[in-house]
């Protein structure tokens, strides 16, 4: 009966699993391949070895450790592009439902139909004066509004179209900035507009929602579905 040496034919078959053994040994591209040649080298390894001098089996287990942590890693990788697909689906069914909807985002547009135009600002604490300034294109200021004492959270206004003096302006797209403060400190506040999802539109791998404005919002940037 033939014998090989355990330590060294234990390493050659280390080196043959990693692909390592030779120029014409190549590298296992998947847990299923390195599985397939460690059972065949352990099969040849197991019919030559010496009785008297087994091969050792730290190393065998090491590659075994190997295999399994391989394995895992695909799985994982496999999960996880199933539920990124999955995701995607569901981002995208829920967004098409979006359309036609009215929604709440971060913005100073205030858009003018009809004479009538609502916006809003999210305060980060109360405030005891919060002023409203509204702007056309031009960057002139149409209309000042005071909305007084105001808790915090979203203080949402509406302005009926008309300018200082009273007269009513076109419909159309116009500006909003607000300013408060309490007792004299500034308050933060942040501009929040509302808008009419007309369209959905894939970026990459998400999706966009594209208001009746024609300004695009992340789907994860929406502020409230009314």
């Amino acid at each position: 009966m033939s014998t090989v040496n355990s330590t060294s034919s234990t390493n050659d078959l280390i080196k043959a699993l990693n692909g390592t053994n030779g120029s014409s040994a190549s590298k296992p591209k998947s847990a299923q391949d390195m599985q397939d040649n460690f059972l065949t080298m352990l099969t040849t390894q197991l019919q030559n070895q010496d009785p008297l001098n087994p091969m050792d089996n730290a190393q065998m287990t090491s590659q075994l450790a190997q295999i399994s942590m391989l394995e895992g890693i695909q799985g994982l990788n496999t999960t996880l592009t199933s539920l990124l697909a999955s995701y995607n689906t569901s981002q995208a069914l829920q967004a098409a439902g979006a359309i036609g909807s009215n929604v709440l985002v971060e913005g100073s547009r205030l858009a003018l139909a009809s004479g009538q135009a609502q916006g809003g600002v999210i305060l980060g604490s109360a405030a005891t004066s919060v002023v409203v300034t509204i702007k056309d294109g031009t960057g002139k200021t149409v209309q000042t509004q005071e909305l007084g004492k105001q808790p915090a959270g979203t203080v949402a206004f509406q302005w009926d179209g008309k300018d200082a003096n009273g007269a009513q302006v076109a419909d159309g797209n116009y500006t909003f900035s607000v300013e408060a403060s309490a007792s004299g400190t500034k308050v933060s506040a942040t501009p929040i507009q509302l808008g009419t999802v007309s369209a959905v539109v894939r970026n990459g791998t998400s999706f966009v929602l594209e208001l009746t404005t024609g300004e695009t919002v992340a789907f994860d940037d929406v502020l409230q579905f009314m």
